[in-house]
């Protein structure tokens, strides 16, 4: 009996990710381990890849010559790799999404000791708060990894358990555990936001930038703010764009590396309006929040923003401003300077579309 296919899709980017390669390099160990017959009737590298995308994301689930040659390349067996292993387990762990082993990091005991202090919150002490931080820090790297659509049900279940336990605590452990809750719901959001469920993120988003404000933490309240601005980009509402994102640019405490991604993607929203002279005014204040933003590593809510990572929002400025050769240029030392487990981001589509654009317009 075959898995659902999402949790198919997760175990097999997570072996690819466990051997190092990129999905064109699975692509053309693919076309090296298929018999003479089946390599004439495969697909070009490029739609190969656009294949195994599809396979990763649980779109569709391998047909049986794929299967064949995904075991062949991971040298496993069809059954680890597509079968149901789940029928006859016990109750799975909220702090575990399916066919992840946190363990290392998060240790059995570290369970248990959640566990008691889901049943028991007078439990929860300063280090359950580091577990549930250490948990949330591995959750975010999975949305990089495995995509929102496999972690979105543990992450929403986490959420509602994380912030319970939140209104039950009080003093030193509650002044702790305040900012990882708030940081759980905009993750609920952002998770939203990528799935396109666009009410709830809205909602989910606007209630974590109230926790943040609450606490009055700059860089998760200018976080929550710049994935509303990403959602509104999503439905193509300039508007949105702007007011979104100069909201998260204008959020106090906010960290410069913050202020320059949300300068410059609110430049791309006044281009889109029209407005270009104030969307280069906006790049340039930009440009001169590199040096501040450089000198400091960007904050743990938003982890991915190094000097490199904001190249992909400035390409997709200069897109909107129509100046093409450029765009195409920031985009591409953008999408390169990615890390292995990021290069294949559900979140990174939108900039290998925008630079195909690019490109075919330069």
């Amino acid at each position: 009996m075959s898995a659902d296919p999402k949790i198919i899709g997760a175990r097999l980017r997570s072996e690819r990710l466990k051997r190092t390669m990129t999905i064109a390099a699975l692509a053309e160990a693919f076309r090296d381990a298929a018999s003479e017959r089946d390599r004439r009737s495969m697909p070009k590298l490029k739609d190969l890849c656009r294949t195994i995308r599809g396979h990763e994301a649980g779109e569709h689930p391998p047909r049986a010559r794929y299967r064949m040659l995904y075991a062949a390349v991971f040298e496993m067996t069809e059954e680890a790799l597509f079968g149901d292993h789940t029928a006859d387990t016990s109750e799975a762990s909220i702090w575990r999404s399916p066919g992840v082993d946190l363990d290392g990091a998060f240790t059995p005991d570290d369970e248990e000791r959640l566990a008691l202090a889901v049943q028991c919150p007078v439990r929860v002490d300063l280090t359950v708060v580091d577990s549930l931080a250490t948990i949330l820090a591995m959750q975010r790297r999975l949305d990089d990894t495995l995509g929102p659509s496999v972690i979105l049900p543990a992450t929403l279940t986490q959420t509602r358990t994380v912030t319970q336990l939140l209104r039950e605590t009080r003093g030193e452990v509650r002044d702790s555990l305040a900012p990882v809750a708030a940081e759980w719901v905009q993750f609920s959001g952002w998770l939203h936001a990528e799935l396109r469920n666009d009410t709830a993120a809205a909602h989910t988003l606007t209630e974590a930038e109230e926790m943040a404000d609450d606490i009055e933490d700059g860089t998760l309240a200018a976080q929550a703010a710049n994935f509303k601005g990403y959602l509104a980009r999503q439905q193509g509402r300039p508007w949105g764009i702007v007011r979104h994102f100069l909201a998260a640019y204008h959020t106090p405490g906010a960290h410069p590396a913050q202020r320059l991604g949300d300068a410059v993607q609110a430049a791309q929203g006044y281009a889109l309006l029209g407005e270009k002279a104030a969307a280069r005014c906006l790049l340039v204040e930009a440009t001169a929040l590199e040096d501040q933003a450089n000198r400091h590593s960007p904050p743990g809510t938003a982890y991915w923003l190094t000097p490199d990572f904001q190249h992909v929002n400035i390409g997709l400025a200069l897109l909107a401003l129509g100046e093409f050769p450029d765009a195409a240029e920031h985009l591409a030392t953008g999408l390169a300077s990615l890390p292995a487990d990021q290069q294949d981001a559900e979140w990174s589509r939108e900039y290998r579309d925008a630079l195909a654009e690019a490109e075919e317009r330069a």
